[in-house]
């Protein structure tokens, strides 16, 4: 099964968004999977349910900043060179999604408090929600990317 397919599947077990692309890659950062998800636990729905940016993106740039980040505060280099990487797989998503915005993805014109109640989780309620394929495709390039390039962990 590849990490793609993991994540989509950890989404219709229960995870949100963020958390399902999180958890397929959270053996190749320092944490046990559990606290990676709990870290990322309020990014689902476009941070906290805003519908700001998409969940699964924020997942991949999690997991970016785990295996790439920098932590020197003059880092500059590491700081372009980190930049660099979420944009080009911003840039991707974007091109297969239409939309790094989690309301543009789901066609709503609502934000934040306007959302509504969240419904149960049914066969149905994913029939007509493209979170799992946009689960999928953040994690396709995230795993993409990295087969082709090297970290360090």
């Amino acid at each position: 099964m590849s990490r793609a397919e993991r994540a989509k599947e950890l989404f219709y077990e229960g995870y949100n968004c963020s958390q399902a692309v999180v958890a397929a890659f959270a053996d190749l950062i320092d944490t046990d999977e559990k606290t990676a998800v709990r870290l990322v636990s309020g990014y689902g729905g476009g941070m906290g349910r805003l519908r700001e940016v998409c969940g699964s993106f924020s997942g991949v740039v999690f997991i970016i900043n785990a295996l790439y980040g920098y932590d020197e505060k003059r880092d500059n280099e590491g700081k372009k060179e980190l930049y660099a990487i979420i944009q080009e797989l911003a840039e991707k998503f974007r091109n297969e999604c239409g939309s790094l915005v989690c309301r543009e993805l789901l066609g709503l014109k609502i934000t934040g408090a306007d959302s509504p109640v969240p419904e149960e989780r049914t066969p149905e309620y994913y029939k007509k929600r493209p979170c799992p394929d946009i689960i999928y495709t953040a994690a396709d390039i995230l795993e993409t990317y990295l087969k082709e390039r090297p970290f360090f962990n």
